[in-house]
């Protein structure tokens, strides 16, 4: 079996490589401003903490409903074809925002989330699979987290397009959610050009790696390495969704609530605390993205996802203490240390599935359900102490320490 390192991808599918990864960007965009937007309705809705939680509830709820029928499809038609069914779901629920805000209802709002949530599920199932299928398997650890640094970009983004049309001066003032409507309309004229672009991209061909013959090299192709057991009984499948619903739920909470905490411990005002979030907070993951991708060319992925999630067990200690910029400088690390954790179980969970890896990716991808209780439970406790709150997600990071640890080998028997 040659030892030779495998190339990152090839040259064929280099373009379509690059248009992928642009999703990652641009769901990244839209994740992180949902968290503007939880304190913005906070203030026009006149909703309460745990309330203003549903908004990840809608979002993060359309993942258990629409990542099985994407899966689906995604075997029926391929690829290229759940991508624009995710990217047309995804411009529906944003013009439904126009309706939301002229009746300024939060119901309403839920419902175009949910449906924004719908392709963002369809996009997540068919692009994580798609990124790992563009070139040796072995490598696909480091294609799929490559692609979610520019998913870190967005996130990045986010906040400071939410924080300036949502939160800053006069706008946070407007209860007519004007610029809700602004917003929301020309992101998603965008995603509908998108959408465009993927009509008329040429997609080269894939090798099929279920057909492959008896020789070939299987930890570098995606054979199925124990055909005779069905998706549920690859024990490696089940904890990655496992450790991906905890994985979610645990960035669902810290994410909805870290301009609470900055406005309530640190005094800042809900801008600025946007702003931070964008440049700093999301600008941490991005960071844990690029080392992250770097060390994995020297420790094994499994491995480095144990590390982190042991050090987040430690940050969420340290923040539940709120001792002032220690705490803060824990919470930005969480970040950090979470950056590589969704698409690295995410390719753990896909190896040596062959016929079922695009099925197994549908339901990994429903994991990200997670992030629709967190929030909600977790914004319970916020009510009386948001500092609190963040002892919940240690839950979450022991489970995802025993996948990395332990329970993300392949078995053939």
């Amino acid at each position: 079996m040659s030892q030779q390192k495998p190339a990152f991808t090839e040259k064929k599918f280099i373009v379509t490589f690059i248009f992928v990864t642009s999703l990652f960007l641009m769901w990244g965009v839209l994740h992180s401003m949902s968290d503007v937007l939880n304190k913005h309705f906070q203030t026009v809705l006149h909703l309460s903490i745990s309330q203003s939680g549903l908004i990840q509830f809608s979002v993060f709820g359309a993942y258990f409903i629409m990542s099985i029928p994407a899966g689906i499809f995604m075997e029926r038609f391929g690829f290229k074809p759940g991508v624009i069914l995710g990217l047309l779901l995804f411009a529906a629920g944003l013009f439904l925002f126009v309706p939301a805000a002229n009746a300024a209802s939060f119901t309403f709002f839920r419902i175009a989330l949910f449906i924004v949530g719908c392709g963002m599920a369809t996009l997540e199932t068919v692009a994580h699979p798609f990124a790992a299928a563009l070139g040796d398997q072995r490598a696909s650890d480091l294609r799929v987290n490559f692609a979610q640094t520019f998913n870190a970009v967005g996130t990045m983004i986010g906040p400071f397009i939410g924080g300036f049309f949502l939160l800053s001066g006069d706008n946070i003032q407007n209860t007519d959610l004007t610029s809700v409507k602004t917003l929301y309309v020309s992101i998603g004229i965008v995603v509908l050009l998108i959408a465009v672009v993927f009509l008329f991209l040429k997609i080269p061909a894939l090798t099929d790696p279920h057909a492959a013959p008896a020789e070939v090299n299987l930890d570098a192709v995606n054979v199925d390495a124990a055909p005779s057991k069905k998706l549920y009984q690859h024990s490696h499948f089940v904890w990655a969704c496992a450790a991906q619903f905890f994985n979610v739920a645990a960035q669902a909470g810290t994410w909805a609530f870290f301009i609470n905490y900055s406005v309530s411990y640190m005094h800042f005002s809900s801008d600025r605390s946007s702003y931070i979030m964008g440049l700093f907070f999301m600008g941490m993951m991005m960071l844990g993205r690029v080392v992250g991708t770097s060390l994995m060319t020297r420790i094994a992925p499994n491995k480095l996802l144990a590390i982190f999630a042991a050090c987040n067990i430690l940050m969420c200690v340290i923040v539940a203490q709120h001792m002032g910029w220690l705490s803060y400088i824990a919470l930005l690390m969480i970040n950090f240390f979470f950056s590589i954790m969704f698409p690295t179980i995410f390719s753990l969970g896909l190896k040596n599935l062959g016929s079922h890896t695009k099925q197994a990716s549908s339901f990994i991808a429903m994991g990200v359900v997670g992030g629709a209780v967190f929030p909600f439970i977790m914004g319970q406790v916020a009510n009386h102490n948001i500092a609190a709150s963040y002892y919940m997600p240690i839950i979450c990071y022991v489970v995802i320490f025993m996948f990395g640890y332990k329970f993300y080998k392949v078995k053939t028997a």
